[in-house]
Parts: C-alpha cells; sequence; structure tokens
C-alpha cells in the first residue's frame, strides 16, 4: 500500500506535467524500483559481526529481514585479528551460542588453533579462542545467513532513515530507494564518517580498500542524538614465506580441541589438517591437526627506528581527536607509555589454512609506512620481511550508549536500535552480542511484545550491556572477567546451563540443543550423587595421593572429599581410581568438567547465589522512566543530572550510575516508600 501510493502520485505528476520530465522519470525509476521491497519487520544496517547476528536472530524467531550492506563480498569480514574469543570474549561466544546464535559454529568451523587460556588459574577465568582462517570464516557465516529463512540481502549505502512521529518506519538509501521497516538495527561498526590515517596521510574510509559512510550521523544529530569520535587500528600484514620461524618462539594448540559451540560435531579441522603449513612448509602436526603461531619481541632498535616517526604520527600530533582502546594500544603508545621496557611482545597469526598473509598481533600502528616497514625489519625473524600492507588507524562516529535503553532502543526513536563499534565497544565478539540482543528486540519490537533483557547475574552479555547502558563510555569498551562481580556463576562451561532454555523459548536454539543440556543437568546431579555417596579406602586411593603430592588418607571417605583437594583433579581420580573411572565413563568430557566444578567450587557457587538474591532486591524495584528527578531536591546535583539522563528501569541500575552514592540511592528508597 505504501508504495503504490508513491506510484500513483508519480504517474499523476507525470499526467498533469507537474514537475520537469526528467526528474518525474527519475522520480518513476526509484519508486517503481522501491515496489519490489515489502514491509520488513527487521532492517540490519551492516554486515559486520553484529548486523550478521541480530539479522540471524530477528530471522530465525519468524522476522521478515532486510539485510543492507556497502559489500556483499566483505559479510562478516575480520577486519582486525583473524581470532575470536579470548579472555572473558571466549565466554561471549560460548553464551552467544547457547542462546542459539551463530558466531560459535563459524568460529568452529573455520578455526585453525584452539587454545583454552588460563587453565592454570580457576575456572571462572578459563577462556576458550580460536584461531580463524579469515576467508573461511566469512565464507561460512554468510552461507549459513543465505540458509536462513526470512533473510533477504540488499548491496547499497544506507543514506538515512525514515522517522515519523518518534518511531523509525524504513531507511533510505544513497540512490533515494525508500524501503519501509518496523524496526531498524545500526551496526556501521567504523563506517560512520570513517578516517584512515597513516603518518601524515588520511583518507575517507571505514576499512582499508572501502569507503566511509555518510548521512546518517548528520541526521541522528538533527533528530538530537549525541555523537563522538573514537579510534582504532591495526597491524601490518606481512608475507609469511619471508619470515625466520626458528628465531621464534612456536606456540601450539590444544591437544584437546573443546571448541565454542555446545553443539558436537562443529569442529572441522580434520578436513583442512591433512596438507603443509603454508607458512613454514612443513607437516601440519599430527597430533593436534592445527596451525601454529609464534611468538617473537620487538628491541631497543626497532623502538628507537619507531621514535624518530613520532613527528609524523597522527596520534601524536592530535590530528587524531578519537579516543583509541586502552587494552589494545598502538606500538608507537606502548613504547612511549612504557619507555622502560626493553621488549614487548609480538604474536605471528597466519591467515589461514591457504594462504601466506601473516597478522602481526602486537604492533597495531598509525606511523609512517616507511617507518612501520624499517621497524619491522629489525625484528627477530623479520630481516627479510615483505610487507603486504601497513599498518592503519581508523576514526569513527559513535554515540555514546548512555543514549539506549537495556533492550538497545534508543530512547529517542521508537523501533531504532543500535549494536556494536557504533556503542562505543571494541571486538569482533562484544559486536556479536548486541547484534544478537538487538536482533532478538528488533523482533520483538516488530511484533509488539516485551523486550529480553538479560541480568548481570544471567551472563556476559548482561554485564556489557548493563555497563553501556547504566555507565556510558568515552574509550573503546572492551570486556573483561573483571568486569563481572558474579564471575563464578558466569563460567564458560556452563553458558548453556544458563541460556539454552531461554534461547529455546524465543525461539532460536533449537530442541537438540535443549536436549543436550537436559542430558547435561542430569548427568551433574547423578555425577554428584556418586561422589557424595560412594568411598574409597586407603589402599585404594593413596597411590593416587602420594602421585598428586597430597598426604594420603588413614581412613575410608567419601570421594567427594578426596576431590575437594587442590592438587586433585576428575582426571587424577580417573586415572588412579579404577571405580571412578567406571562410573565417568558413561558421560561426556564436557558434562564430568561442569560436574567437577560444581563439585569443587560449591560453597563460592552459593556465596555468589546468595548476594545475586540480595543485589536482586533492588532490580526488583522498579522506576518510572519518565520520572522527573529535578524535583527531589534531598538527591545530589550530580545524582539528578544522571538520573534524569540515563532513566533507570530499577533502583539496583540506578545504584550503578556513576556519580549516584549510596546516600542518593537511600534517599531514592525513602521517596518510594521503603
Amino acid at each position: 500500500m505504501w508504495n503504490m501510493q508513491h506510484l500513483l502520485f508519480g504517474i499523476w505528476a507525470l499526467l498533469f506535467k507537474a514537475v520537469p520530465r526528467g526528474t518525474i522519470h527519475q522520480y518513476l525509476s526509484i519508486t517503481i524500483f522501491a515496489a519490489m521491497f515489502k514491509e520488513y519487520d527487521v532492517i540490519v544496517v551492516g554486515a559486520g559481526h553484529a548486523g550478521c547476528e541480530a539479522a540471524a536472530a530477528a530471522a530465525n524467531m519468524g522476522s521478515s529481514v532486510l539485510m543492507v550492506t556497502m559489500n556483499m563480498q566483505t559479510i562478516a569480514q575480520m577486519s582486525c585479528n583473524p581470532a575470536m574469543g579470548g579472555i572473558a570474549k571466549g565466554q561471549i561466544v560460548r553464551e552467544i551460542d547457547a542462546l542459539g546464535g551463530y558466531s560459535g559454529i563459524v568460529s568452529d568451523k573455520s578455526m585453525v588453533q584452539f587454545r583454552m587460556l588460563n587453565r592454570s588459574k580457576g575456572p571462572a577465568m578459563w577462556s576458550p579462542r580460536t584461531q580463524n582462517d579469515r576467508m573461511m570464516f566469512a565464507s561460512v557465516w554468510r552461507t549459513m545467513l543465505e540458509e536462513t529463512k526470512n533473510v533477504d540481502f540488499w548491496q547499497e549505502m544506507v543514506g538515512g532513515l525514515l522517522v515519523k512521529g518518534g518511531r523509525v518506519c524504513g531507511i533510505r538509501t544513497s540512490m533515494g530507494i525508500e524501503i519501509p521497516a518496523k524496526s531498524v538495527v545500526l551496526t556501521n561498526g567504523t563506517f560512520l564518517n570513517g578516517l584512515i590515517h597513516i603518518g601524515e596521510k588520511n583518507f575517507g574510509g571505514g576499512r582499508a580498500g572501502e569507503k566511509a559512510a555518510h548521512g546518517i550521523t548528520e541526521q541522528l544529530i538533527e533528530l538530537g542524538f549525541e555523537a563522538g569520535r573514537m579510534k582504532t587500528g591495526t597491524p601490518p600484514r606481512l608475507d609469511g614465506r619471508s619470515l625466520d620461524y626458528t628465531k621464534m618462539e612456536e606456540q601450539f594448540g590444544d591437544e584437546e580441541v573443546a571448541g565454542f559451540s555446545f553443539k558436537p560435531g562443529m569442529v572441522e579441522l580434520d578436513k583442512y589438517s591433512n596438507g603443509l603449513n603454508p607458512l613454514t612448509n612443513k607437516p601440519i602436526d599430527k597430533a593436534t591437526k592445527q596451525l601454529s603461531c609464534f611468538i617473537t619481541y620487538t628491541n631497543q632498535k626497532v623502538h628507537d627506528l619507531l621514535r624518530t616517526g613520532f613527528d609524523k604520527s597522527p596520534m601524536f600530533s592530535g590530528r587524531i581527536k578519537g579516543l583509541g582502546p586502552r587494552y589494545c594500544p598502538s606500538v608507537e603508545d606502548k613504547i612511549d607509555r612504557f619507555a622502560d621496557k626493553e621488549r614487548h611482545q609480538l604474536f605471528v597469526e597466519p591467515e589461514g589454512w591457504n594462504t601466506v598473509e601473516i597478522y602481526v598481533n602486537g604492533f597495531s600502528t598509525s606511523l609512517p609506512e616507511d617507518v612501520q616497514y624499517k621497524a619491522l625489519k629489525e625484528v627477530a625473524g623479520f630481516e627479510n620481511m615483505k610487507m603486504f600492507r601497513p599498518g592503519y588507524a581508523i576514526e569513527y562516529d559513535y554515540f555514546p550508549p548512555t543514549q539506549l535503553d537495556l533492550s538497545l532502543e534508543t530512547k529517542l526513536v521508537k523501533g531504532l536500535f543500535f549494536a556494536g563499534q557504533i556503542n562505543g565497544t571494541t571486538g569482533y565478539e562484544e559486536a556479536a552480542c548486541q547484534g544478537l540482543m538487538a536482533g532478538i528486540n528488533a523482533h520483538n519490537s516488530a511484533k509488539e511484545q516485551e523486550p529480553l533483557i538479560l541480568k548481570r547475574s544471567d551472563a556476559y552479555i548482561g554485564v556489557l550491556i548493563d555497563d553501556l547502558i547504566t555507565k556510558g563510555t568515552e574509550e573503546p569498551y572492551r570486556m573483561f572477567t573483571s568486569r563481572a562481580e558474579y564471575r563464578i556463576l558466569l563460567r564458560q562451561d556452563n553458558a548453556d546451563l544458563r541460556l539454552t532454555e531461554l534461547g529455546h523459548s524465543i525461539g532460536l536454539a533449537d530442541d537438540e540443543r535443549l536436549e543436550r543440556v537436559k542430558l547435561k543437568k542430569e548427568a551433574i546431579k547423578e555425577i554428584r550423587e556418586f561422589f557424595t555417596q560412594s568411598s574409597v579406602e586407603p589402599g585404594e586411593v593413596n597411590a593416587t595421593l602420594e602421585e598428586a603430592g597430597t598426604a594420603p588418607i588413614g581412613q575410608k571417605v567419601k570421594i567427594d572429599r578426596v576431590l575437594m583437594r587442590p592438587q586433585i583433579s576428575m582426571a587424577i581420580l580417573r586415572k588412579g581410581v579404577k571405580s571412578v573411572e567406571e562410573f565417568l565413563s558413561k558421560y561426556d568430557k564436557d558434562f564430568t568438567e561442569s560436574a567437577e566444578i560444581v563439585m569443587k567450587y560449591d560453597a563460592y557457587i552459593e556465596k555468589e547465589m546468595e548476594l545475586v538474591q540480595k543485589m536482586g532486591k533492588l532490580e526488583d524495584i522498579k522506576l518510572q522512566g519518565d520520572y522527573d528527578y529535578s524535583k527531589l531536591k534531598s538527591l545530589s546535583i550530580e545524582a539528578r543530572q544522571k538520573l534524569s539522563k540515563i532513566k533507570p528501569t530499577s533502583l539496583g541500575q540506578a545504584s550503578r550510575i556513576s556519580g549516584v552514592s549510596p546516600a542518593d540511592v537511600s534517599v531514592l528508597l525513602v521517596h518510594m516508600g521503603r
């Protein structure tokens, strides 16, 4: 109906010569072309990690979805390092997978190496990480999207939004085509007025070789949004054939590859690991079936050469206005801030199974290309280095996330959602989980359903979104385990236990996933019962205890008491105690691992659950979003200003706002009659 009205108006104008003929032809062309598009439930602008998850989630929940991207060939491109996961980020990928998102599956299918980080620490810190084949990662993502019902694609720049009565009603492309929609998700990444810097040179672009996007920022500012600038960077890419790996430390993958996805059979290393390593030209390790990474270091000569370019550095000269990521600084920033350090670690990472391209993790820079080249030649193993392309920095627009609700819907325009770097985050994983939640809630908005909100005690995803909306960010936000106050509960091994039932209830996680979660819960229960009810004699277990370096027992004891010893693991008991091995042999390894963690950390888990219940009382006290806090003169001026700007939905959220003191929380409690 919407497009038919435009078409009839165009024909009327042509018949009555209301406007010049050429203009009418152009108008009719656009109008007739726009008639190709139905009204979509959800339009996703951008096809990075956030956009892909948003499109998949909304479509799998039943929405009609249009994904609009400037380049169909760069869907899900890994713009920076070819890796997924890491500290806290790995937990996020597992949570995405548990809810029914695609990132975990894509990562597993395209991995070239897997490592579980922080194994030497407690299980709350264990974090899975994959090194990925860059081209395969994008290819698998695109294939999965194309196989997802309800997803359509359109290649073109989006020049603006259609907004009527405070609600988004579609998009306008750069060709002037207007496409209607009930909700829109913006996942523009680094493309909004993107500006690339290399030394004293700068030019527009959202990524190397791709143009920036213009128009959206300007329109959002006109609508009343506050915008800012941020900066990120990427290292040079090198020819792996020109490096000497004998001068570097080889870093192997884990022998046991767990992967990200809770769905069995997603890891496909056997398909690709039978040939030669494209970098070393040696056979791929038969035990791990993975490609190796390598470690080398900068040195004082490298630092001195880099300093020769500081006067031309856009970061030091002030040409870059946006703040960069604190925890992923450029190499020039590192040697300037940590001048006492004689060297910095560099990770030499392969880009895939069938390429010699190398990613130099730890050497992000925007210095002149000749300075980059000279400095890299002085790194051990890089003496004969050939460069594919220099590193660069990129500035881009973002919108402070305090302008959003916890659903990631904007407060100013209903039906409009932001996800990813547009909200001031950095990292594929942070973007992907926002995309997933924005896609879910864009679907809910289009169907006039209540939004889905994850609490801080539910998931790292809940921590991330609550941090963004409640505290805001002035520098690229990155997730760490230390940001989560309930990290013993939010482990990577139990993401499915926490979230899969929820994912299934909203139509994302399939029946197979739900059934596996039920089996896992039952297995943990049975294993706990066995360990708490079964006993071992001294003669049965003492040899095992002595081998593990812990004191023997003098009498019959329950198996769970033996397991509680710090030196003892379930793997050690299985190796030395026949009854334990016989009982556990019928369960999957991930089931027994989760059961072990629950038993060993039972007291800590119980304390955190008590804390969740205590803090939950504040979360249950709801606040009116439109309340006029300026009337409460007993609140501090800062609290009034912050509460009026952020409009918290609960007292718990209000208590986490920077500038709202415990005294202010008490005032709110008194005002609410509590």
